[in-house]
């Protein structure tokens, strides 16, 4: 079968969509790769928080899709928002790549060593709230561009360090400044985070059948419960919430996060459960008991919806 895939143009979208381009090929597919470039990719100028707009690093690959000018999208999961248009569906997600972030720098060892006031490169208000709950001290400056860009401003003296996903970097074979694998517990990543996102349209059964080899079970339950538990807090992909669940036999635990953006409150709930959709609702329930409306009021500017009891 022929096979167009749109993603996105940078290194790493590249990446994956090759890696996927390979596992296609040796099941006897014939594939090309559609370059699209999206919202996100055209406005560099400005923190992703600012920028705020949901699917911004999908908006177009979608519409590349709905038009039959591709056949599927490779995304970075974490990217993609937890509501997909009725048109689309997630016809795979992949095993994940590590899920947590990491602690880039020349000259410091982790998050512990960085002298008082050091500058810490990160755009995400996730990463930012949870590390200035640990070191209020620090500056952090934003830090937008691909893989490569990030590591040359580290690299030029920009930032004493900075945080990026380790998933993308094991992915692209930079990982030589990492200097420190970040605990779950002192930053939660990003829901989805580490894993691929295989979009289609809804109802196109041959290309969902061809993909049906890529999808992770383990995978697509514990990144359902973190997304499920994002969407519950109306959350996209640049909010300051992380969710991370591990697969404990036919159970999963969801730990997640809510915080300010500067750290100065920093909620945490988790629990355990069977469906992925009702676990990450009753966290999301959990944490909005616990004040989560009001921090993302603050971030949202509006009011947030509780989710389905």
């Amino acid at each position: 079968m022929k096979l167009r895939i749109g993603s996105r143009g940078s290194q790493l979208a590249l990446w994956q969509a090759r890696h996927i381009t390979s596992l296609l090929e040796a099941r006897g597919h014939q594939v090309e790769i559609e370059i699209i470039k999206t919202t996100g990719d055209k406005i560099l100028d400005v923190s992703l928080a600012k920028v705020g707009t949901k699917g911004m690093f999908t908006k177009e690959i979608e519409e590349a899709l709905q038009e039959g000018r591709v056949d599927l999208a490779v995304h970075s999961l974490k990217d993609l928002p937890t509501e997909l248009s009725p048109a689309f569906q997630l016809a795979a997600i992949t095993r994940r790549e590590h899920p947590n972030d990491v602690f880039l720098s020349l000259q410091y060892a982790d998050v512990a060593a960085l002298p008082h006031a050091a500058k810490v490169g990160t755009s995400s208000l996730r990463r930012q709230a949870q590390l200035m709950a640990v070191r209020p001290d620090l500056e952090i400056i934003p830090l937008r561009g691909n893989v490569d860009t990030r590591l040359r401003r580290l690299e030029e003296g920009g930032y004493d360090a900075i945080i990026l996903a380790a998933a993308g970097l094991n992915r692209l074979a930079r990982t030589e400044l990492v200097r420190q694998v970040i605990p779950v517990e002192m930053m939660c990543p990003a829901a989805g985070q580490g894993a691929l996102g295989i979009e289609t349209r809804v109802g196109d059964a041959k290309i969902i059948s061809a993909l049906s080899f890529l999808d992770d079970l383990d995978a697509r339950r514990s990144t359902t419960s973190e997304r499920a538990l994002l969407n519950a807090l109306g959350g996209g992909c640049q909010v300051p919430i992380g969710a991370f669940a591990v697969a404990e036999g036919k159970n999963l635990k969801l730990h997640a996060v809510v915080a300010r953006p500067d750290g100065s409150k920093v909620l945490r709930a988790s629990s355990s459960g069977v469906d992925p959709e009702h676990l990450g609702q009753a966290v999301a329930q959990a944490l909005l008991t616990s004040g989560a409306a009001a921090i993302l009021d603050e971030v949202y500017g509006r009011t947030t919806a509780e989710p389905p009891k």
